[in-house]
């Protein structure tokens, strides 16, 4: 039963019965051209992926048979680097990969291509005028959506390619919830390290503060191999069952207008590890309300992303998507003092939200407030008279999606998004977070948080996704 890729790689070396990584990268690449998950890359390299799985089986080569997707911001050697831009596509290719992307190489991957993304990563929504849009579907049960949806962003193609199993491991970033989003609205766990640990060499930047390097996976232990080959370092989960955890559920803003399904989906969580052991109480952070002063002027994204843009958009600002190219451009209008006062401003909220959570292992909140809205409603621009409207709609559904997952990388914090949904419900995750250095803690609680949840499911008979090899 292959639900991970933890589980294929113990098949892989089970014996002379068990596939080969060749043939279980074959059967990747099968589902990468399969036309019902149509969209997710924007350029592939089968043979490129069949090349790595040639070489032999070892323990320091974690990753062989593996096969992992790359998002269009990355540097990979031989291919062209545009983040999802129309203005970068004519490009040279990549003469050498980000420092991520090698790590994952080094480890045995196959790299099976560049995954749509956002224009320049910067929406949660996870559509692009320069390209078709790939549809949401559940990456955790046997179903697909009932309707097309949007993805999520700005990480889109790397949620779709997971969730389809055409890749084991999605690599994206994560600048507000470009993981976490994604990961959520795919049925898929989304891990934001702390973002020091996994250098950003080598990749388009959104905001060098705010900036992380991670992915998107099937489970959470796969999150713990993905990360520690990202991180080149070795996560430690502490032994601890879900009863000596202390949590917290914040109830100011992160709980604010939920949708009703969400709203459902986090209390049913809640009560499923209340009964498995776990002690959770509720607090108040009167702190996050001062997010929205804090970055009155667009924040920090918009300043330090029209630092890198400015000069394109004085040559190319008619062919950015509209909708970014807006943003991109409040950082006009931030001033180099206003820039530092924001900067101080941060610095000082994190000390404040550190010293609130100490004493709590973890905070529980619903990684969206809402489930991912139908792409009719928020497509890009077409020359209709609905362009108005999509426009509105999307800016309403980015601020929403937005909204929770942000707090933790202005926290400079981390965070686990773990799938949270029943058979038959559109997808939805629950997110574990704190400040920065809790890392291992989240993951060792994800760990038990997750086969807590799993578990009403399966006991009423549903049953994870399984991928053939």
């Amino acid at each position: 039963m292959l639900t991970d890729f933890t589980a294929l790689r113990a098949q892989l070396l089970h014996g002379a019965s068990a596939p080969s990584p060749s043939h279980a990268i074959q059967a990747s690449i099968q589902a990468m051209h399969n036309k019902a998950y149509a969209h997710a890359y924007l350029h592939t390299d089968a043979d490129g992926a069949l090349l790595a799985a040639q070489q032999p089986l070892s323990a320091a080569r974690p990753l062989t048979g593996v096969a992992v997707s790359i998002k269009a911001l990355f540097d990979v050697q031989g291919w062209v680097t545009h983040a999802g831009s129309a203005v970068l596509r004519n490009n040279p290719p990549a003469t050498a990969d980000a420092l991520a992307v090698a790590r994952l190489r080094a480890a045995g991957a196959s790299l099976m291509g560049q995954t749509h993304m956002v224009e320049f990563s910067f929406s949660g929504v996870g559509t692009n005028p320069h390209d078709p849009t790939p549809l949401a579907m559940d990456g955790l049960w046997q179903q697909t959506l009932d309707a097309a949806y949007v993805p999520g962003g700005s990480s889109s193609g790397c949620a779709v390619s997971v969730a389809s199993g055409s890749a084991w491991i999605g690599l994206g970033s994560d600048t507000g919830g470009s993981i976490r989003i994604p990961a959520a609205l795919n049925g898929l766990v989304g891990f934001k390290s702390t973002a020091a640990l996994v250098p950003m060499q080598g990749s388009i930047p959104l905001s060098t503060s705010l900036d992380t390097a991670c992915a998107m996976t099937h489970s959470v232990r796969d999150a713990i191999t993905a990360h520690s080959i990202l991180a080149a370092r070795r996560v430690t989960p502490s032994p601890a069952p879900l009863s000596a955890w202390r949590l917290a559920v914040p109830r100011t803003l992160m709980l604010d207008a939920l949708q009703p399904s969400i709203a459902r989906g986090f209390e049913r969580s809640l009560d499923t590890l209340r009964r498995a052991g776990a002690r959770i109480e509720d607090i108040d952070l009167p702190e996050l309300h001062e997010l929205t002063t804090i970055n009155a002027q667009g924040g920090l994204t918009a300043a330090e992303s029209f630092a890198w843009h400015r000069q394109l958009l004085q040559q190319h600002a008619d062919a950015y998507d509209p909708r970014v190219r807006t943003r991109i451009e409040r950082g006009a209008q931030i001033s180099a003092a206003d820039y530092i006062a924001t900067q101080q401003a941060r610095a000082n909220w994190v000390e404040r939200m550190q010293q609130h959570l100490r004493g709590y292992d973890a905070l529980l909140s619903p990684t969206t407030p809402i489930t991912a809205p139908l792409l009719s409603n928020v497509a890009p621009a077409d020359g209709s008279p609905e362009d108005a409207a999509r426009d509105a709609a999307f800016f309403q559904a980015n601020a929403l999606l937005l909204r929770n997952t942000s707090v933790v990388n202005m926290l400079d914090g981390c965070a686990l998004s773990i799938p949270c949904h029943h058979p038959g419900e559109l997808p939805m995750g629950l997110m574990l977070w704190h400040a920065a250095g809790h890392d291992d803690a989240l993951l060792a609680l994800g760990l038990l948080a997750e086969a807590a949840l799993l578990q009403p499911a399966l006991d009423q008979g549903a049953q994870r996704r399984i991928y053939p090899i």
